[in-house]
């Protein structure tokens, strides 16, 4: 069964598709899941997703979900070619595996893959800065690629060698409102210092299993193409240049919000939204009896509905205290 929270994630993407507002600087982010490989991995991309989708809403950012699917390379290519090029940030996650054959890396999905190259030709017109999360095995390979002025790149693993599952997707979508992801206690979670978080946790998960590390993360924002293992992004500067040109200083200044932050509801809000997932999870269980067409247009309403319960939420008052 899919969680509770993924619908939610999902229903608010769609609404935010729809309904952002045209006078305001367009924010946006959107989270590719790939194939699953083995049913195991679902579950574990599912809550990825969530935890994306519920850090995006709570900091107002447009959300767009490509799910799993046959068609998933159009529709993730369609979404860029239909979002605005100029305007806040973009940011791209992509939550899966990955494959590299010693020429050419792609992120596999049920349908037709797409590569570094494909990936980037789809960026070519934005003029927005774009942050790609390539969270999945041999994503290193991607980094040369997607490597560019105004834009930060953040891969896995080191190189398209690192091809076991990465772990690094899981602890990075956990530590989103983590308080103790916040390593200079300043109230907000950085993107430098949540991929140094995430970081240290994959090497704990590892050093618990008494197993080798296999994945090494890279990020890149000074567009060298050659990105920075993550561990060393707080460490003091040891050659000549700019502390602006060096990796770290562009991801630094990038946050999704306050840490820990989140949405409340009211007790009413909580009862639809509820109802709202029951009646999605129902939907769900019936999806073989009826025709696709017939799904997804119920599917859809749904989500509109969740999402406008969310867009509520996102006006309700902190509790007294907070």
């Amino acid at each position: 069964m899919i969680p509770r929270a993924l619908f939610s994630a999902l229903l608010w993407s769609v609404a935010l598709i729809t309904g952002t507002a045209r006078g305001e600087m367009s924010r946006d982010m959107v989270v590719a899941v790939g194939a699953e490989g083995e049913p195991v991995y679902r579950p574990i991309f599912e809550k990825e997703s969530v935890s994306w989708s519920n850090a995006a809403g709570s900091a107002g950012l447009a959300m767009h979900v490509i799910p799993g699917s046959t068609d998933a390379r159009n529709k993730l290519k369609e979404t860029l070619d239909r979002l605005p090029k100029d305007g806040g940030d973009l940011w791209i996650v992509l939550i899966g595996h990955g494959t590299f054959d010693g020429r050419n890396a792609k992120f596999n999905l049920p349908g037709d893959d797409f590569s570094a190259s494909d990936l980037a030709g789809w960026l070519q017109p934005f003029q927005r800065r774009i942050i790609v999360l390539n969270l999945f095995s041999a994503s290193g390979a991607f980094l040369p690629t997607l490597s560019a002025n105004n834009r930060v790149v953040v891969t896995a693993t080191r190189s398209g060698a690192e091809r076991n599952y990465s772990r690094f997707g899981e602890k990075l979508a956990a530590s989103l409102d983590n308080p103790e992801a916040d390593l200079d206690g300043d109230g907000r979670i950085t993107l430098s210092e949540l991929s140094v978080f995430a970081t240290a946790e994959t090497s704990k998960f590892y050093d618990g299993a008494q197993r080798i590390v296999t994945e090494h993360a890279l990020l890149d924002d000074n567009g060298d193409r050659l990105g920075t293992e993550t561990p060393l992004l707080t460490k003091p500067q040891t050659t000549k240049g700019s502390l602006r040109n060096r990796d770290g200083s562009v991801a630094s200044e990038i946050s999704l919000g306050t840490a820990g932050s989140t949405l409340i509801f009211t007790a009413t809000q909580r009862e639809r939204r509820e109802a709202i997932e029951r009646q999605t999870a129902e939907l769900r269980a019936s999806k073989p009896e009826l025709s696709e067409d017939n799904y997804y247009r119920r599917l859809e309403t749904l989500m509109l509905q969740m999402a406008d319960l969310y867009q509520e939420a996102r006006h309700n008052p902190p509790p007294a205290g907070r």
